[in-house]
């Protein structure tokens, strides 16, 4: 599934859902900061997208979408604690590409595939406004917290570090 691919199938998933969603053009952007700047909001209200690598034990591998506030890092302690792992860390660009369905800079807070389980911070549930790229550089979608959290279904969990300086 392409990018293109990728987007439409959120398109889609929303509208059946109805949830009340905006698409905000921009410059082609991948960066939270910067492309919170074009948009126009702190990046508090971001989701900021990372896929990660949990090692539970030796013969078993986990993938799991991290999403966090776009000010804030992925507390990998706190992830690797939810899963009694031995190891977590970030997944390799093309196995996250693969999972995620886009490139990196553009993963959504969704997952379209049974082999990445989401995670989200409470703290990205709890937004009323939350932006995110939408499987495009150039494009961004606005939804609220809470329609967020009933469509995606994430677990909802502590994985957020402090806030960045």
């Amino acid at each position: 599934m392409s990018g293109h691919d990728t987007y439409e199938h959120l398109i889609s998933l929303l509208d059946t859902a109805s949830v009340d969603h905006h698409v905000i053009d921009h410059e082609p952007e991948g960066t939270t900061d910067k492309v919170c700047a074009l948009r126009g909001h702190p990046a508090s209200q971001a989701a900021k997208c990372i896929v990660l690598r949990v090692k539970v034990d030796r013969r078993t591998t986990r993938h799991v979408l991290a999403v966090v506030p776009g000010d804030r890092r992925v507390d990998l302690g706190a992830v690797r604690v939810l899963f009694d792992a031995r190891y977590v860390g970030f997944s390799d660009a093309e196995t996250a590409e693969r999972l995620a369905r886009a490139v990196p800079g553009t993963v959504l807070p969704f997952s379209f595939d049974p082999d990445l389980e989401v995670i989200a911070d409470p703290d990205v549930v709890a937004q009323p406004r939350l932006y995110f790229n939408a499987a495009r550089l150039d494009r961004s979608l606005v939804v609220s917290g809470a329609d967020y959290e009933r469509v995606a279904r994430p677990r909802v969990e502590r994985i957020a570090g402090p806030v960045e300086a």
